[in-house]
């Protein structure tokens, strides 16, 4: 596939409204995990559509619009292009290079999984608009031998009350001593026992601070009482956990 076309796909794809445009090239698991001590990792895709698809695999550094011929990265995906016919499944082989990495942290790139449709027959006198759909999933290499657990590392957040950007409203400040990214579904609130949800999620680096805005809420001044941090924690399986923590100074 060229790289005009490729951006065209993509462009054609952030356009559209989840809604509109559904994958059918399904990813086995929401993140993927790299082990620095594995040789390789696969990652299965299942074709659930009912027409076969041609499939591009890269992996990018954090930057969705920069194409695959554009982006350097320290892995090697095979095959990074093939045919999938429908109901049938495939395994991506993903291999580090071994390019220097930190060796006292996770590094997270990611991995995306672009299906482009067939043709269709009497697409030209049906007027018949077709879209390539892309799927972008986090890939995080861990090095071996970090302090701690990636299971843990939620334990180890400290979190305060700050104001919201600009000055206005309000948010929570969530600072990362572990060498582990931890990914949240949701931040919220939890009052005198009375959950507030935000509905809104994210991820704190490691060694890193983040902020998440509690202007879903809707507060009209800072609650008194017994406040916590409320958030639900996204395991590598990508299964959530709920979880809470007090409010430091």
């Amino acid at each position: 596939m060229s790289v005009r076309r490729f951006m065209a796909a993509c462009l054609l794809v952030m356009g559209c409204g989840a809604s509109a445009v559904q994958a059918s090239v399904v990813i086995g698991g929401t993140r993927v995990i790299y082990p620095s001590d594995q040789k390789e990792v696969t990652v299965p895709l299942e074709n659930q559509g009912k027409q076969p698809v041609l499939v591009q695999v890269w992996v990018d550094t954090g930057d969705p619009l920069a194409t695959p011929d554009a982006i350097k990265t320290p892995f090697f995906i095979r095959p990074p292009m093939f045919r999938m016919e429908p109901a049938s499944g495939h395994a991506l082989r993903l291999t580090y290079t071994g390019d220097p990495l930190p060796d006292n942290q996770e590094t997270m790139y990611w991995l995306n999984v672009l299906e482009v449709p067939p043709k269709a027959a009497n697409a030209a006198a049906s007027n018949h608009v077709q879209f390539a759909v892309r799927t972008r999933i986090k890939l995080i290499f861990r090095p071996s031998g970090l302090q701690g657990k990636a299971t843990e590392a939620f334990k180890q957040l400290s979190w305060k009350w700050v104001t919201g950007e600009g000055g206005k409203g309000f948010a929570l400040e969530v600072t990362n001593p572990t060498p582990y990214y931890v990914n949240f579904a949701d931040v919220g609130l939890k009052v005198d026992g009375v959950l507030k949800r935000n509905d809104d999620g994210g991820m704190v680096a490691p060694g890193a601070t983040a902020t998440f805005s509690l202007a879903p809420l809707k507060l009209t001044s800072r609650p008194s009482g017994d406040v916590r941090a409320s958030f639900d924690v996204i395991d590598d399986s990508g299964g959530a956990s709920a979880q809470e923590a007090p409010l430091v100074p």
